[in-house]
């Protein structure tokens, strides 16, 4: 069967083969992550506030690749847990800036070292030089796509 030439063919699509290592990648993820009672989306929250303390809900999504609906859910969810604080009130504007707690470290440091051995078992068998290659294979690909977004639309 002859196909034209703006088929894809997922064989040879990159693009489709980034998606498969996307969704194996969040599946071990949530398979180490389960055990400790966490989400990707839970532990990716964690880790954000470690690396960015005082982040909004909205910042929070935007990172998480979540709707800003589903991570002002889960912020409740980790302030009854004690995983995390809010501010009762916002010191500018109307942003409640959020902190980890001392037991919110301590839950992200055993998620971390989890997500991490899923990372070892993902780059084993690749050189140093490969992964370097991948990184930077794969930061191109995201700054290419950034500079066209609204490109498709007209924007």
């Amino acid at each position: 069967m002859e196909q034209d030439g703006a088929s894809i063919h997922l064989e040879t699509s990159l693009g489709y083969l980034l998606k498969e290592a996307s969704s194996a990648l969040r599946a071990a993820m949530e398979e180490v992550l389960r055990p400790l009672g966490m989400t990707v989306t839970h532990y990716s929250c964690l880790e954000l506030l470690a690396q960015r303390p005082g982040l909004s809900g909205s910042e929070l999504a935007r990172g998480a690749f979540v709707t800003r609906q589903s991570m002002n859910t889960l912020l409740q969810h980790l302030e009854r847990e004690g995983h995390v604080t809010r501010a009762a009130e916002a010191p500018v504007g109307k942003v409640l800036p959020t902190r980890l707690t001392p037991r919110g470290r301590r839950v992200l440091a055993r998620a971390s070292a989890a997500v991490r051995s899923v990372e070892v078992r993902m780059l084993a068998g690749m050189t140093e030089t490969e992964r370097a290659d991948a990184f930077r294979s794969l930061q191109s690909m995201v700054r290419s796509l950034r500079e066209g977004e609204g490109a498709a639309d007209g924007a």
